[in-house]
Parts: structure tokens; sequence; C-alpha cells
């Protein structure tokens, strides 16, 4: 069990909001404004990241499995893909030194290895298989059990949402397309999240009682009770996810649909 503030997490996060700034601050010189809106976007994730990982809801997750779920999905679900959107290009490419963006752009193998690992098929498959793996019985209350597991454990939930999202909202380009193949995309990761939300909704016994035991009812709930919660909380978000990009990646489209036929009215 954990009661204190996570230097690391301090200072990621510290360190992130200063890269952000320094990458604005580099292209405000060169006279490129970034929108408020993708700004609000980044600092609402990493205002995320920082709830759930600094924040009362990480002392809380110590005694109902629904705190611990709700802040693996504040960081992992919600706040990763605002990240990603609040570092769409040109602010990706400004928020390191030239020097060692340099030294990042000369490794061809690393770019190679994290271009296959963002490919949809691989991606999916890897999402699915760090989420079950996690919430395997032994995986789960050994990370509780363990302060290096348990930031491994958060960490990796984080590199792995990062990965499956980053086809979709690809930070890489100044404006996102709207390739409809992107909302079948989206529903199958959230699928395996679905599910797992479902199995903790329909058991009828605590999934993890080694470490959490009776402790629900210090807050007023069954250890029943607080995993269906926390199921409750895994089903709704991602059914609230697949909607929103259901919507939104078919507004695109629309959009893209429009703009490519006002241009070859012009051209004609």
């Amino acid at each position: 069990m954990f009661s204190s503030v996570d230097p690391g997490a301090v200072a990621v996060l510290a360190l992130s909001a200063g890269l952000y700034l320094y990458a604005l601050a580099r292209l405000r010189a060169r006279g490129v404004g970034i929108s408020r809106w993708q700004q609000l976007a980044w600092w609402t994730g990493l205002g995320c990241f920082a709830i759930a990982l600094i924040g009362p809801l990480d002392h809380l997750a110590e005694d109902l499995f629904s705190a611990h779920m709700g802040q693996h999905l504040l960081f992992a679900e919600v706040g990763a893909p605002l990240i990603l959107v609040g570092i769409r290009s040109p602010v990706l490419l400004f928020m390191l030194p030239p020097a060692a963006l340099k030294s990042l752009a000369r490794r061809r193998r690393l770019r190679a290895l994290l271009g296959f690992l963002s490919r949809p098929l691989v991606a999916i498959p890897l999402y699915v298989l760090v989420l079950y793996a996690w919430h395997l019985e032994f995986m789960f209350v050994g990370a509780l059990e363990s302060e290096p597991l348990h930031l491994l454990q958060h960490w990796s939930f984080i590199a792995i949402s990062l990965l499956v999202w980053w086809s979709a909202l690809e930070p890489n380009r100044r404006r996102m397309r709207g390739e409809l193949w992107k909302v079948g995309y989206i529903f199958g990761a959230r699928l395996g999240g679905m599910m797992l939300g479902m199995a903790f909704l329909v058991m009828r016994s605590p999934a993890y009682e080694a470490f959490y035991g009776q402790r629900a009812h210090e807050h007023g709930l069954t250890p029943v009770a607080d995993q269906q919660i926390g199921g409750g909380l895994m089903l709704t978000l991602d059914a609230i996810i697949v909607f929103a990009a259901l919507c939104f990646f078919f507004w695109r489209a629309s959009e893209d649909d429009l703009e490519a036929q006002r241009k070859a009215a012009a051209s004609g």
C-alpha cells in the first residue's frame, strides 16, 4: 500500500508541462500560433494525469477497486488521447531541442519499430494483451502490493493507450483526416475493455479479495458493489468513446468530402 505522492509522477508531469510551454514559445517566435482548443486539450489531458496519479483518487484506490479502475480510465482512456490532440503537429516537432530531435530522427530502427507497433492490426492485439494481462489476479494484486510493479502497470497502460490512439488521432499531421475505418478501429480496441467491464459487472464474488478484502464496507459499499461500479465505469466510458468516435469521424469524413467536391468544382 502506498500513501505518499509519487515523486516520479510529479517530475514527469512537470517536465511535460515545461516541454509544452517550450514548444509554444519556439513556435510563437516563428509567428506560428496554436489554437486554444488544441492547448486546452493538452492541459485537460495533463490535468487528468495529475488527478489520477497524484490526487486523492490515488489514495482512495488503495481501498476501492472502483477508484482504482477510475484512476486507470482517467489517465489512460481520457488523458492519453487528449495529450495526443494537444501535441498535434507542429507542436510535436518543437517539444524537444533540435539536437535531441535530430538524434531521434537518426534512430531508424526505433522509428521502424514504433511504426510497426502503431499499425492498427498490431496495436489492438497489444492493447488487449496488456489490458487483460494486468487484470489477471496475480498480476493485479502483485502490482497493488509492490510499488515498482504498480508504477510499471500505470506506465504500461499509458504507453499502450498512446500507441493504440496514435493511428486514429495522427498527431504527426496538422489536420486529422476523416477516414471511416477509424470508427471500426476504435470500436475494436474498445471492445476488449467493454467485455472486461461486463465481466466485472456480472461477477458475484470479488475478483481481488486477496488485496481489497472488506475495505469497501468502510466506504458504505459491499466488495461486489464496488467491483460492479468499477466494471460499469469501464463499460460506460468505452461506450461513450465509441459513440463520440462514430459522430466525429463521420462528421470529419463529410467535411473532407465536401472540400474535395469544392476543389473539383473550382478546378473544373
